[in-house]
């Protein structure tokens, strides 16, 4: 079997709306300019569409007209490499699903440790920051956690008060292994992030005996700067929260 019959049939074991690229098709890269040449002729077919360069995706047609991938998948191509996960969406566009500002993103943030990931095509664009950590199927919501908790003053039509109630209400619903994983990321992220997750954490009376490594890692000396009165967050003086 050729591989222009290959690349047919995987495409046809694919929902429609679903979006693809050479590594959903399992392409080799030595093979990459005849599959490219296979990929043409079906986009002429109208078998397939283009999304952009390496993304294609298999047109639903409704009533209404051709539907076209819904925004998560226009992003999953971004966020996975070799069918693993190497990317996340942080920022605004995040920190609005989470419940913490209604406003939305007209350019939304991907964090990703190993590269930097800049999209500019049609509706979708974004812009590149590091992540803090590799990124994984296991941690990435956890590392978009963390991010809110970092950008805490930031975060749009939302003061710092009202982001610690609703951080601390996710932190909450959190399990046990999310609770370690917070706590062991929580590591690796600025000393205002290290605070904040451990007076959360004290507060909720979750997870107390993970956090003395935690505390051990801030300077008593350096103060962190909030805002925060003490019926907003109670354990925040034990964590040199002002």
């Amino acid at each position: 079997m050729n591989l222009a019959t290959q690349i047919r049939n995987r495409i046809k074991q694919l929902p429609k709306g679903k979006t693809f690229g050479y590594d959903d098709l399992r392409i080799a890269k030595e093979d990459y300019t005849t599959a490219a040449k296979a990929l043409e002729r079906l986009q002429k077919k109208g078998l397939i569409k283009k999304v952009s360069k390496g993304v294609f995706y298999k047109p639903e047609q409704t009533v209404f007209g051709e539907l076209m991938p819904d925004y998560s998948e226009l992003l999953r191509p971004y966020l996975f490499e070799n069918g693993n996960r190497v990317a996340y969406e942080t920022g605004t566009s995040l920190y609005n699903r989470l419940g913490l500002t209604t406003q939305m993103a007209f350019r939304i943030k991907i964090a990703s440790r190993g590269k930097r990931i800049n999209i500019n095509s049609g509706t979708l664009k974004a812009d590149a920051v590091k992540s803090y950590a590799e990124v994984t199927d296991r941690n990435y919501e956890i590392l978009g956690l963390l991010d809110a908790f970092k950008d805490i003053k930031r975060i749009p039509d939302c003061p710092v008060a009202q982001a610690v109630r609703r951080l601390s209400a996710i932190v909450k619903e959190l399990n046990e292994k999310q609770t370690e994983a917070l706590l062991k990321y929580s590591l690796v992220y600025p000393p205002r992030v290290r605070a904040l997750v451990g007076a959360v954490l004290e507060n909720n009376s979750q997870n107390t005996k993970g956090l003395e490594k935690l505390k051990e890692s801030l300077n008593p000396l350096t103060a962190i700067k909030l805002g925060l009165k003490e019926t907003e967050l109670p354990t925040k003086s034990k964590w040199y929260i002002e």
